[in-house]
């Protein structure tokens, strides 16, 4: 097979399997949207099940509804009826995967499953199939082809029925009215999350770390503090202790360029007067797109009464993944 056939195939296929979506468009009615109202209005969890290949695309559409605020589950059709059925509560949704709505081990669960009273919807290719009669609902998830030539591995039926999860997860998302603040709660330890939850009170340098002179020190403190504490400058602080300026390591190479004559300088004469700063309530991501917007690595933290209680730095934010990606 040459490159350009090879090529061919590739659009080919994902031709197929982008029309076999877009004739879901269609199948969004009001069944969809009974589907919706009945998961939104259980008390319980979505219980999806499927063997082999909708297994797969079932534990997908799980992983996505549980980090958007619906909360799910798998069950594996043979170990359902091995005892996992014990699993699930007359207040749960079941949902039931097959492309061809025939499969014997889903067939074997759905009396069960009345026995249990629980809404059953089943996501299949043939609406007319024998576990479909049983079904409270039906989405509809059948295509014209699918991009496996020989009609055997499922490609362009998984790829739609994982889109009409996708699908029942984002409106059950909306209906719910579920935040970015919430999706942050759900996932900790992503970047994503910590640029939607980690706060500069988390992060940022106090107390003793805080580089600080006052505004009358003379050049050695300056240099001292901008060396001991590792930050690249000092902020400066007025006899009341209210941040009045910052001295950095790049004001004293430019300073230095102009004269070697810097003993007797003060704070005072050297430094910038109103430093940029942040409220330690504000995100952390905020923090790294204002240093980004001046062109500065740090950012002074005060509170209400000016008085300095933190610096964040760049150096924290980067290591923290908040760069966005």
């Amino acid at each position: 097979m040459s490159g350009d056939q090879i090529i061919s195939k590739g659009k080919e296929v994902i031709e197929i399997e982008g029309n076999a979506v877009l004739d879901l468009l269609d199948k969004i009615d009001d069944t969809f949207v009974n589907v919706v109202k009945t998961i939104f209005n259980s008390t319980g969890r979505v219980v999806f099940s499927g063997m082999g290949k909708s297994g797969l695309i079932a534990r997908k559409i799980v992983a996505t509804m549980n980090s958007t605020g619906t909360a799910a589950i798998y069950m594996h059709p043979t170990d359902a009826l091995h005892g996992d059925l014990g699993m699930v509560r007359s207040e749960d949704t079941v949902i039931l995967i097959s492309k061809s709505g025939n499969t014997e081990e889903l067939n074997d669960l759905v009396p069960m499953f009345k026995r249990l009273g629980v809404a059953v919807i089943g996501m299949f290719g043939n609406k007319d199939s024998k576990i479909g009669r049983h079904c409270d609902y039906i989405l509809d998830v059948g295509v014209k082809e699918e991009a496996c030539p020989h009609d055997l591995a499922p490609t362009a039926s998984t790829t739609a029925a994982l889109a009409m999860g996708d699908a029942l997860a984002v409106a059950l998302l909306e209906i719910r009215g579920f935040t970015a603040e919430d999706f942050a709660l759900l996932h900790p330890a992503g970047s994503l999350g910590k640029r939607l939850s980690l706060k500069i009170s988390e992060i940022m340098i106090t107390g003793d770390d805080i580089p600080v002179v006052n505004i009358h020190a003379d050049m050695k403190d300056i240099i001292v503090q901008i060396t001991t504490k590792r930050l690249g400058h000092t902020l400066v602080v007025d006899d009341n202790g209210e941040l009045c300026g910052i001295v950095t390591d790049g004001d004293l190479r430019r300073l230095l360029e102009k004269t070697l004559d810097i003993k007797n300088l003060t704070a005072n004469e050297i430094m910038t007067k109103n430093p940029k700063t942040i409220k330690k309530e504000y995100l952390a991501s905020f923090a790294l797109q204002q240093m980004e917007n001046f062109k500065i690595t740090s950012l002074a933290v005060k509170n209400e009464n000016n008085l300095p209680v933190g610096v964040v730095h760049l150096h924290d934010l980067v290591k923290l993944g908040l760069q966005r990606r």
